[in-house]
């Protein structure tokens, strides 16, 4: 199996520290607002990953961090806590805010059918864990203080420009120096923040009452739960230069150890060819996209077809043409009965399984299961071979008929139109069969004015919805 490194930015083939089993860390959301559907797609491609080397047979033990308190406003040290700016929005305090939004947050990754991690580990429950990683590296000479609080020193670990390849001379120096002049570095960043009497969510520490910065909590939460060295490192691109530089230093300059085999980020999401942001008006959520008559899923599919490393354009009738594509491999697996019966395709397996090896290229492994689905394979064969496929793409086969039902309710489609079409549908098979062409062409149009459309199919003519979106 080929993995796309960040560090090396090349594929490399995948070998785990243990045999057989994978550690696995992923960077979860700060839980201050609503999940928009750029961060579900670097969730989908930690999910997918996970998914694909449990199907290859590695155990594989995932955590994810909730950061709930210390992340700024900009992703270094500029700005308030964004949990504190939120809370004084909604006249909450910044407790109630971190649990409302991680409840949405959790909600969210569950319809779109990513599998919980093994752990959840919320940034405020480890701050005795923090407190200790910092004391070790103050110990051991990576830290000095400043009137903001405890500083990592970044001259002390040499390969701090290595990961995001940065060239610190033309880094923004003005920035940080701003607001800590004391700094011996501009990117010098904090590792534990005091002298801020107004900061809500404060402990005691050896340097005094405050709070953690950002980079410390996944660097302690990794630690105590997959040790000094793990296999799997994801999150998405925007963590690079900064985040995920700084947990590189700090864990690495506390372990001796290289932290990561292999780093996965995911790139961009842009909304029609533009950047997601709030001024914009273009952060879209899941209830967004259900409001406009579109399943969840409908937007993993279309984000299965996309290039994980590679930025990726949202558009709506991009949606709508993905959901018309899920309807129909729904609505084949809705016909077939639920049965153990059949084997499984190798031919199809073979290629599936080398497409994924490859680099994860689920884009043409989705292509794999239409040419499966389109083959004239025993039809039982088919859909356990599918179903097969599904345990990485996680669209819901095995309930297909649930969520066209969903979707009927979604779209507000009525029950006795639904019937009305079925028999039609019958009329139609039947003026085919005699060769009644004229005949089965207004059958058809009779259908289409009902709100459905036909596939007609190598295995028969089944119903589906027009998804209506925004079209």
């Amino acid at each position: 199996m080929k993995i796309y490194n960040t560090y090396s930015k090349e594929r490399e083939e995948f070998i785990p520290l243990e045999p057989g089993k994978v550690k696995m860390y992923t960077c979860g959301m700060t839980v201050y607002s609503f999940t928009h559907i750029g961060h579900l797609r670097s969730y989908l491609t930690s999910d997918v990953l996970r998914r694909y080397l449990e199907f290859s047979g590695y155990n594989v033990k995932q955590v994810m961090n909730v950061t709930d308190v210390g992340h700024l406003q900009s992703d270094a040290d500029e700005g308030e806590d964004k949990l504190e700016v939120k809370a004084r929005l909604e006249s909450v305090s910044p407790w109630e805010i971190a649990r409302k939004y991680e409840k949405e947050f959790f909600r969210n990754i569950g319809e779109f059918n990513i599998r919980p991690p093994s752990v959840i580990a919320r940034a405020t429950d480890h701050i005795p864990e923090m407190v200790k990683l910092i004391i070790d590296l103050e110990n051991n000479g990576f830290t000095y203080n400043t009137d903001v609080g405890v500083i990592f020193d970044t001259s002390k670990f040499a390969k701090y420009p290595d990961f995001a390849r940065l060239v610190l001379k033309d880094q923004m120096a003005g920035a940080r120096v701003n607001i800590d002049a004391q700094r011996k570095n501009p990117w010098d960043f904090a590792l534990w923040v005091v002298n801020k009497p107004n900061h809500i969510m404060k402990w005691n520490s050896p340097w005094g009452v405050g709070y953690p910065g950002w980079h410390i909590e996944c660097s302690a939460i990794c630690i105590k739960y997959l040790g000094n060295q793990i296999d799997i490192h994801t999150g998405g691109e925007d963590h690079i230069p900064i985040h995920h530089t700084n947990e590189i230093a700090q864990t690495e300059s506390y372990t001796g150890k290289k932290m990561a085999s292999i780093w996965v980020h995911t790139s961009f999401l842009k909304v029609d060819g533009v950047k997601m942001s709030k001024s914009l008006n273009n952060l879209y959520t899941l209830d967004d996209l259900r409001s406009k008559g579109f399943s969840p899923l409908a937007l993993r599919y279309m984000l299965l077809n996309s290039d994980y490393h590679k930025s990726f354009d949202f558009t709506w009738a991009a949606l709508y043409n993905s959901q018309n594509e899920l309807i129909k491999l729904w609505t084949f697996f809705a016909s077939q009965p639920q049965t153990q019966e059949g084997k499984i395709l190798d031919k199809y397996m073979q290629k599936f399984k080398a497409i994924l090896d490859d680099g994860q290229n689920t884009p043409s492994a989705i292509s794999v299961l239409w040419e499966l689905i389109n083959s004239k394979e025993d039809v039982k064969d088919i859909v356990i071979t599918a179903l097969e496929f599904d345990k990485v793409f996680a669209l819901d086969f095995i309930n297909a008929a649930y969520h066209m039902m969903n979707l009927e309710i979604l779209q507000g489609m009525k029950a006795e139109d639904k019937q009305t079409a079925n028999l039609l549908l019958a009329k139609r098979e039947k003026a085919r069969r005699e060769k009644r062409y004229g005949a089965a062409d207004q059958l058809r149009k009779e259908i289409e004015d009902l709100g459905f459309v036909i596939n007609d199919g190598i295995h028969g003519s089944t119903l589906m919805l027009k998804s209506y979106g925004i079209l």
